[in-house]
């Protein structure tokens, strides 16, 4: 299917459709009766149990298990400001693959605001509705400056998956390329393009997954960054600096990419990067276009280019790094232990599952991450989180890991046999 063809056919569907989620009864309802016990009188006894101890409302309404979605729309896929309307599209698309592969419910709240201090008010205004929040789509410095304060904030999990979901992904599939082409993540040379919300992300869980800050280079739209750099600096680059370069290296990408044997790059829509530049990097170079919704380089030119193995955000080439990988198991096993954060060793937890669960599958040139379809990712994820949780003491309750993986497995099953039973006359999905 061509890419016009592709597009004509999600016009159509969402049209026809009028979105893609929408809220369905988890209760039985046969009678005129069954009123007094969902809605009134019946409603009150459990309004007086949660006033009387506000945890028990886990218990007796969704919340443990709803999501918020939130957006406002200005930075949206590769298309940038495009407004909160128009980042519906995607963020119901988001809480459908919550459902799809968490068993996760969300709703998509796209926000009529552009100020940081505003949007982080309404969210924590919102906290006693939901289970979690994710932040999506909101452009840089913003969205680092909401994530701060979010995630001191508040008392249940909080997730910028273009922040944490990539990095998180981009580490699980960056340990495996490195398998398979026989390095280790401490002696290898890293080129990181782009210091925004997955750049930044990147940069921070390859460190933490082994990575030697000293043998990474960073660019943003200046060049290599390095301590004492004046221009097109701010607090997050600065961090940057400090970490990585301590030979304050200059110059562009074709500097940059002399000896690497990495290069990820999560930037602006391409192609732009030529594979010239890519034959500067080292023998069996990994490459990581990761620009949606098209790579920065195409997997094509960075192979004619000298890359052995090359990733990309798309599902029709090999290596998808797919943030659905991460964020429904997370916030399965997040919700269902009650988390009160998701933190690094929940989510080194989770990379370090996905690595080992495409492993287990076997790993070659084309095969470094899971598909983004595997039903196995999920569930196991989200037993890895929820103990990951447990141990670092940011679970409020502390459950069998093997009753995580199977409510997981059960939410999810049952959303297929849902599905199935609408659309059992229709090859739309």
């Amino acid at each position: 299917m061509t890419t016009e063809e592709l597009y004509k056919k999600a016009l159509d569907l969402h049209r026809r459709y009028r979105g893609k989620i929408q809220v369905v009864s988890k209760v039985p309802f046969r009678e005129y009766g069954d009123l007094a016990i969902y809605y009134t009188p019946g409603v009150a006894a459990v309004s007086g149990q949660v006033h009387k101890d506000k945890d028990s409302v886990f218990e007796y309404t969704n919340r443990g298990n709803m999501v918020a979605v939130v957006s406002d729309g200005t930075r949206v896929l590769g298309l940038g400001d495009i407004g909160p309307e128009a980042a519906m599209p995607v963020m119901e698309g988001k809480a459908l693959l919550f459902k799809l592969f968490g068993g996760v419910d969300s709703v998509a709240l796209c926000l009529k605001t552009k100020d940081p201090e505003r949007l982080a008010d309404i969210v924590e205004a919102l906290e006693p509705s939901f289970g979690g929040i994710n932040l999506e789509d909101v452009e840089k410095p913003k969205c680092f400056q909401i994530t701060d304060r979010l995630q001191e904030s508040l008392e249940i999990p909080y997730w910028h998956d273009d922040h944490h979901g990539t990095g998180l992904v981009v580490l699980a599939g960056v340990i495996n390329a490195l398998k398979v082409v026989g390095k280790r993540p401490a002696d290898v040379r890293v080129t990181v393009g782009g210091t925004g919300a997955g750049g930044m992300a990147i940069l921070r869980f390859l460190i933490m997954g082994g990575v030697k800050g000293e043998n990474i280079l960073a660019l943003n739209t200046g060049g290599v960054i390095y301590e004492g750099r004046k221009e097109g600096m701010n607090r997050w680059t600065e961090e940057i600096a400090r970490q990585t370069n301590p030979k304050r290296k200059t110059g562009g990408l074709n500097e940059a990419l002399e000896g690497a044997d990495v290069f990820i790059t999560a930037t602006r829509p391409g192609p732009w990067i030529k594979r010239e530049a890519i034959s500067r990097m080292a023998k069996d170079a990994i490459v990581f276009s990761l620009a949606n919704p098209v790579p920065e380089i195409s997997p094509e030119e960075a192979k004619a280019g000298g890359a052995r193995i090359v990733a990309s955000g798309r599902s029709d080439y090999p290596n998808q790094i797919n943030n659905v990988l991460g964020f429904p198991g997370v916030f399965r096993g997040a919700l269902d232990v009650r988390a009160r954060k998701i933190n690094a060793q929940m989510m080194l937890t989770a990379a370090y599952t996905i690595a080992q669960l495409a492993e287990e599958r076997g790993l070659d040139e084309n095969s470094i991450v899971p598909k983004a379809t595997d039903p196995e990712v999920g569930p196991k994820v989200a037993s890895a989180v929820a103990k990951a949780a447990m141990e670092s003491g940011a679970a409020r309750l502390s459950i069998p890991v093997e009753e995580v993986e199977r409510n997981a497995r059960q939410l999810i099953a049952q959303h297929q046999r849902i599905m199935e039973s609408m659309f059992a006359t229709t090859t739309d999905f």
